[in-house]
């Protein structure tokens, strides 16, 4: 990968405007037209964590996609919302060719009691990471961004490839380690809606809205090298050219990190 730039060095070269972050978006960070989604949402993510103490987990990030976040210097603007005893409300907005181009609310909550204690998740059991081949990259049609992770189908198919069900298996990784919530939230939205793989040519796809729930806040990886983490996904409902999607998380000790949901725009 000549010419890229890493997801940790973008986070934390941005400058300081004012009241604002201002975080330079390279076009190996793109999808399409627009900056990946994930590294939008970890963008705000850095920005709002200014603003609240690291102790506080990241519980909820609600994110709405509005127009493109284009490449070059996109300026994010962050601010509490309110802060109770347990729970903070912080909100960023990410400025693009002067237009907001992405809303997102993050929920930062603290640990407390509770006698109730809830797990209905259950591990797929597919074939291992080590057994498959990743995804091969195709220039002009896989976004750029892919040329920072790795995917391996373990379910299902790649896009386009007709398949007949909307419901994927992915092992997915980053070229560098989880080791922060900024690395969570953009390793939650690298996968492909699974709707794509029922067609049988290529078409557009966009994330419309996200809400991604973190379930642990120990997710770092201890090695050097990125690990393989596991995200089940499946549409739930399609027509009209909106889909509904959520997708479930799980580490390398098979335990679930994250729920994701989207509504996810396609045109074909």
């Amino acid at each position: 990968m000549s010419n890229t730039t890493g997801f940790t060095p973008l986070l934390t070269q941005s400058r300081v405007d004012g009241d604002s972050l201002v975080f330079n978006v390279s076009e190996d960070w793109t999808q399409g037209r627009t900056a990946f989604g994930g590294l939008q949402a970890a963008m705000a993510l850095t920005a709002m964590r200014k603003l609240v103490p690291a102790h506080i987990p990241l519980r909820v990030l609600q994110v709405t996609f509005i127009g493109p976040v284009l490449v070059g210097d996109v300026t994010v603007q962050a601010r509490v919302l309110r802060t109770g005893k347990s729970v903070t409300h912080a909100e960023a907005r990410l400025i693009s060719g002067g237009e907001t181009g992405c809303l997102v609310v993050g929920v930062f909550g603290s640990e407390r009691e509770s006698s109730l204690k809830v797990d209905n998740t259950v591990y797929p059991e597919l074939p291992s990471a080590e057994s498959l081949k990743n995804m091969p990259l195709f220039p002009g049609i896989t976004p750029r961004f892919l040329e920072h992770c790795a995917l391996r189908w373990a379910r299902g198919t790649p896009p386009f490839s007709g398949a007949s069900e909307a419901h994927t298996g992915i092992y997915i990784r980053l070229d560098e380690p989880v080791s922060s919530e900024a690395h969570m939230v953009a390793l939650c939205d690298i996968i492909p809606t699974p709707a794509l793989s029922m067609l049988k040519r290529p078409a557009p796809a966009s994330s419309l809205t996200w809400t991604l729930e973190l379930l642990r806040n120990d997710y770092n990886e201890t090695s050097a090298e990125p690990g393989w983490w596991l995200m089940d996904a499946e549409v739930t409902r399609g027509e009209g050219g909106y889909l509904s999607q959520t997708a479930l998380l799980w580490d390398a000790q098979r335990r679930p990190v994250a729920l994701s949901r989207q509504t996810v725009t396609v045109f074909a």
